[in-house]
Formats: C-alpha cells, sequence, structure tokens
C-alpha cells in the first residue's frame, strides 16, 4: 500500500480548517448586517412588534430602554396615548403616534427611575420616520420610561423641528422592523380626548439577542 504524503495530509487540513473558518466569517458578518443593533419584542394582543435599537447612535436612551426591560418593568403595561389627524387641532402640525409605558399602571416605578440625558437627532443622526421608536419627554432630559412609535414621517419631532415648543425635539432609539400591521391595528382603535378606550395591553416587552 502506498503511503500518504504527511505534507500532503496536511495540506489538506489546513485547506478543510480555512474553508469552515471563512464560512462562519461570512456567516457572521451576513448576521451583523441583518440586524445592526439589539432587536427587541413588543408582545400586544393585537400581535408581536419586533423593533430593532441602535446603540452606537443613542447609547444612553438604549441602556437605559434596555434596563427597563430586563427588570421586567414593560410587564403588564400599556399603549395608552394616541394621536392621529381626527383627535388633534386643525391649523397646528400633527403627529401620529402611538404612546406606551408604566404611566398609570407602574407609575410608581416610573416616578423613581433615574432620567436620561437628552440624545437629540442632530447627535444621533436618527430620524422620526415611520416606525421609528423615539421617548416621550417634558423638558430635555426628563424622559425615564415612556415612549412611541410613529405611524408617519414626523420631521416635526427631529431637533428643530416644530413638535416641541423647545426645539430640541425627542431622542429617537430605535425602528420597528416587522408587525407594523400590529401597530396599526393598535392605532385605529377606539379613543377619547387621546386616550385608548379601553388601553391596550403591553403584556412584555423582551429582549431577542
Amino acid at each position: 500500500m502506498k503511503k500518504r504524503h504527511p505534507v500532503s495530509l496536511r495540506k489538506a487540513i489546513c485547506s478543510i480548517l480555512l474553508c469552515m473558518l471563512c464560512g462562519w466569517a461570512l456567516s457572521g458578518c451576513g448576521s451583523r448586517e441583518r440586524h445592526a443593533g439589539t432587536r427587541i419584542l413588543i408582545i400586544t394582543t393585537y400581535g408581536d412588534i419586533e423593533a430593532e435599537l441602535y446603540p452606537d447612535k443613542a447609547p444612553a436612551t438604549v441602556a437605559a430602554f434596555l434596563r427597563n426591560v430586563d427588570s421586567g418593568y414593560y410587564r403588564n403595561t400599556t399603549f395608552y396615548r394616541v394621536l392621529r389627524d381626527d383627535n388633534q387641532v386643525s391649523g397646528v402640525p400633527h403627529s401620529h403616534l402611538i404612546q406606551g409605558g408604566l404611566w398609570g399602571s407602574k407609575s410608581a416605578i416610573a416616578d423613581r427611575l433615574p432620567l436620561i440625558p437628552h440624545e437629540p437627532t442632530n447627535k444621533t443622526g436618527l430620524h422620526h420616520l415611520t416606525g421609528t421608536l423615539s421617548m416621550a419627554r417634558n423638558t430635555p432630559g426628563t424622559a425615564s420610561s415612556e415612549f412611541f412609535i410613529c405611524l408617519k414621517d414626523d420631521p416635526g419631532f427631529d431637533f428643530g423641528g416644530e413638535n416641541n415648543p423647545d426645539g430640541a425635539g425627542y431622542a429617537a432609539f430605535g425602528k420597528v422592523i416587522s408587525g407594523m400591521d400590529a401597530v396599526q391595528k393598535i392605532y385605529s382603535r377606539p379613543e377619547y380626548d387621546q386616550q385608548f378606550t379601553p388601553l391596550i395591553a403591553i403584556q412584555n416587552i423582551k429582549r431577542l439577542d
């Protein structure tokens, strides 16, 4: 029987290992391209909403939001507010959103959460487009737990926009990548004075990554 040349065997093994490593690397790169940020799932009675957060662009906002997620604070909370063309004063810029969080259901927890330094859109490079997740606030730097999802492009929420008197805009930090049909269903539910009637249950928000 002819002996195998040891050098040829080593070359063959090296070639196989190199191919395997290249395949793993390409697979990993493809995954990162599909999901550049941290993914979350918002579980509601009208369906699941998957969103991608951008810690590289809005690090303080994403870290605070994920802290609330990991602490279980969003479990059994609600979407409670809706802004549509038919429930806003005519002659002023309209907003199009659903807003949710701890308000009403877990107000005591919301009141003691640390405030988030404001990350305006002129610093993050993010914009309030259809499906954008952003933090609700009063004055800049007072956001903590309440968030909203845009149903249309709302440039008035960006830095310098008309939808907030201080001109600092809101802190966009993510975007819906699946489940806008559920967002639309929630958006169309009955409301009174911009409050959903009844409130829309958020069963939980959890990480997918």
